[in-house]
């Protein structure tokens, strides 16, 4: 495999990867492959492909693809971050629940001592939006709490260690005794708003929502609206429309909501993770074998 850098030049670790998956570091005119640096730039992307043809395959750098969907295409296969950051975005899911339903977030904005509030994941139902790696790495983490968990998905085929998987069109019925419903799925045209007014308005009024997917899901102002007016238990967001979240916006404000800035997968925990994936996948292109995390183009995802 011939790999070009770019747009951000080469970084001596992900040489290293290019070389120890046996490729070589080549110039663009020279590539057949790109592994693309930036998390955006997809003008900059589409331009580099229109101009250099012999590139066959590009490699993005994250899980969500949803910056390049108008440059993705049939000509190229794609192959981007899915699967890499699953565990540390799936600890971080967690941790955001526990700490919603163990009131961590409102102990925290106190300065005095304060009344016990709380419930247990313990045997809790916990349904989890996304049937990919993420929800696979959460699963195995929440299978020691004994919780009953569901998964929502396109395509309701079984998974390991979860109790009952439905398709997305059961999503009012499913959420509607839930304790926990988790966001770990693609943003995609169809997911976008997924978690309306009419949602909410399903869920138990002592529920939480958990959001480690994309800020984008969730209609923000039924969300506040749900969340002022005690019909929702609380919020933990590690991503939010819109992102950053402007100061001032409601949700800060808001004792039942925990606010992390989108570092479910920080760089210092995800670049190592990617490197390993630069390599496999170098491997196993080199090896005519199929890469890891290929993208839908159909699907966008």
């Amino acid at each position: 495999m011939r790999c070009a850098l770019l747009p951000l030049g080469q970084r001596e670790e992900l040489a290293t990867a290019v070389t120890e998956g046996g490729g070589q570091v080549v110039d663009i005119d020279q590539a057949n492959t790109l592994i693309w640096t930036s998390t955006g730039d997809a003008e900059e992307l589409r331009s580099v492909l229109e101009q250099h043809p012999g590139v066959e395959w590009v490699q993005l750098p994250f899980a969500g693809v949803e910056p390049f969907v108008g440059v993705l295409d049939h000509q190229h296969i794609w192959t981007c971050g899915k699967g890499v950051y699953a565990e540390p975005v799936a600890e971080h899911a967690l941790a955001l629940t526990l700490g919603g339903l163990r009131g961590i977030g409102r102990y925290a904005r106190r300065n005095t001592w304060s009344e016990p509030f709380g419930k247990n994941l313990l045997g809790a139902h916990v349904c989890i939006l996304g049937g990919g790696a993420i929800t696979r790495s959460l699963v195995r983490l929440l299978l020691p709490f004994g919780s009953y968990l569901t998964v929502l998905r396109n395509r309701p085929d079984p998974i390991p260690g979860v109790a009952e998987v439905f398709g997305l069109d059961d999503l009012h019925r499913v959420v509607a005794d839930a304790d926990v419903v988790i966001l770990a799925l693609a943003l995609t045209p169809e997911t976008e708003g997924i978690i309306d007014e009419t949602v909410l308005a399903a869920m138990p009024d002592d529920a939480w929502l958990v959001n480690v997917a994309r800020g984008k899901h969730v209609d923000t102002d039924a969300l506040v609206a749900a969340l002022s007016e005690g019909r929702l238990g609380g919020a933990a967001l590690d991503v939010t429309e819109p992102e950053p979240l402007p100061d001032g916006h409601p949700l800060w404000a808001l004792d039942n909501v925990i606010i992390s800035p989108h570092v479910g997968n920080t760089p210092e925990m995800g670049i190592k993770l990617l490197w390993a994936r630069v390599r496999e996948n170098v491997e196993r292109r080199s090896q005519d074998r199929e890469p890891l995390g290929l993208v839908d183009v159909d699907l966008g995802y």
